[in-house]
């Protein structure tokens, strides 16, 4: 996946009667940071007011004029308060900024409080924020009040900016593919197109003749073919694999791709079983693996409300994400479960490259043959973000948290890819997603993301998060 370096807009605040000396200091400071840490920054021109700084309405009108000049070269806004501050020139700066802001405040230093040094920052932090709610205008603070830039807390601040900056960005405006109708059997992943919408999220609905017909037109001497199936081939463990199956589930990824790229798809939920298993002979599990490891979200079932979760998992960590199933306990560990699924799960996220096998339940079901593509393997330890949605009368509803994959073992005869998981509170968390009417299924992503999701879905997506979750 590719990584896009997240930039900042730099707005520094000043009251004319406090130290002006700082604004150059925290000018020169912040943008060191910033660099140093890896993400991009952009300020307004010294010359355009006193020191760069916006102080009254006229430099507020100054410094929107310059962030329209450099709309889309801005992931957010870091708004620096080096001293009191002016809240009239924040408004007329900021009201139309259109990204995330987030409100950061220089501490006051013991041995430095007389006039000439004393920064007040502390309290005008607090005159920034009113006068925001005032207006409506959602922005980011974190705790501690106050810190500075080089302080080590600022740059978890920073990391969780970052991320909530990359969530609102991805999701404002999201199209989610559902390729087929919803799978017969399970109205647990039904959904509410129109709810979705309200949000900002289309749902392009195709029927799964669309992708036989596509599958169809590929040609095994194409150069997409080709180079998909050199792909495939690096990508997980092939042997026992048939020829014409291997063929079949490359020429099912192009017609995917091909979908995605020519409705320009954000991310898919797929009707996974029967159809294609009967139509095609194989099982789709290892084709949304590869999806999901180069960063197009692929959720198995038509689940599409949780493909939703999976695109602010995968945008806030920068890292493949995944649908897996609420599935088994562990023992009589009450922290532990495991989640599972057919074969979704990236590369990325297992701890060695998975084993296709011809599907055990479909070769139940129907026949031996018929289900090559499962992708069997084990998820890596790692921390992890888990978050699922659902439409519930008109409105659209998370919850969300944060555990960890252990290397605990798995019995060897446990098909598809499956990890440990260890969460906190979690019998209180699984009576919730029953309580609630959640789905069986869950999003999961690499590392701790929790502050930066909640952030980004309450403050500027206008997501709700279940009060019960947040009882856990």
């Amino acid at each position: 996946m590719e990584k896009k370096k997240t930039s900042f807009a730099l707005y520094f605040g000043n009251r004319g009667f406090f130290p002006e000396k700082l604004i150059s200091e925290a000018s020169e400071e912040m943008s060191r940071v910033l660099a140093k840490l890896g993400y991009g920054s952009i300020c307004m021109d010294e010359s355009e007011t006193r020191y760069g700084a916006v102080e009254g309405a006229d430099d507020g009108i100054k410094y929107a004029k310059f962030l329209a000049t450099r709309r889309g070269e801005y992931d957010g806004v870091i708004l620096c308060l080096p001293n009191f501050g002016d809240e009239t020139g924040a408004i007329a700066a900021l009201q139309d900024c259109g990204v995330p802001i987030l409100v950061q405040a220089y501490p006051d230093e013991i041995g430095k409080m007389g006039f000439a040094s004393r920064r007040d920052a502390f309290c005008g932090k607090f005159s920034v924020m009113d006068v925001f709610c005032q207006y409506g205008l959602p922005f980011t603070v974190f705790p501690p009040h106050v810190t500075r830039p080089d302080d080590k807390i600022f740059e978890g601040h920073l990391r969780d900016f970052a991320a909530t900056c990359r969530i609102v960005k991805g999701m404002r405006r999201l199209t989610v593919g559902a390729l087929g109708a919803r799978t017969t059997a399970f109205k647990t992943v039904r959904f509410d197109e129109l709810a979705l919408q309200k949000h900002g999220i289309t749902t392009e609905a195709l029927d799964l003749s669309e992708l036989f017909m596509r599958v169809r037109d590929v040609k095994v001497e194409s150069a997409k073919f080709a180079d998909k199936a050199k792909c495939f081939r690096g990508y997980c463990n092939w042997t026992g694999v048939p020829q014409e199956k291997f063929d079949m589930i490359v020429k099912t990824a192009v017609a995917i791709d091909n979908i995605v790229s020519d409705y320009k798809l954000d991310c898919i939920a797929l009707r996974c079983w029967i159809e294609i298993e009967k139509e095609l002979g194989i099982s789709p599990c290892v084709i949304l693996s590869e999806l999901n490891d180069r960063g197009i979200v692929a959720a198995c079932e038509l689940d599409v409300c949780n493909a939703v979760a999976m695109q602010a998992l995968m945008l806030a960590s920068e890292s493949p994400a995944t649908c897996l199933d609420w599935n088994n306990n562990y023992g009589d560990d009450p922290d532990k479960c495991i989640l599972f699924h057919c074969g979704p799960v990236p590369q990325k996220m297992m701890a060695r490259k998975g084993d296709v096998i011809d599907h055990p339940m479909f070769a139940k079901a129907m026949g031996a043959g018929c289900g090559w593509g499962c992708n069997v393997g084990r998820i890596a330890p790692s921390p992890m973000s888990f978050a699922s949605s659902k439409t519930d009368s008109g409105r659209l509803v998370f919850y969300l948290g944060e555990g960890e994959f252990t290397d605990d073992r798995i019995d060897d005869d446990f098909f598809g890819c499956a990890g440990v998981a260890k969460i906190g509170g979690l019998q209180k968390l699984l009576r919730m997603i029953g309580y609630e009417g959640f789905r069986h299924h869950v999003g999961v992503s690499s590392g701790h993301w929790e502050t930066a999701l909640r952030e980004a879905f309450t403050r500027y997506l206008g997501y709700e998060i279940s009060r019960a979750s947040e009882e856990k």
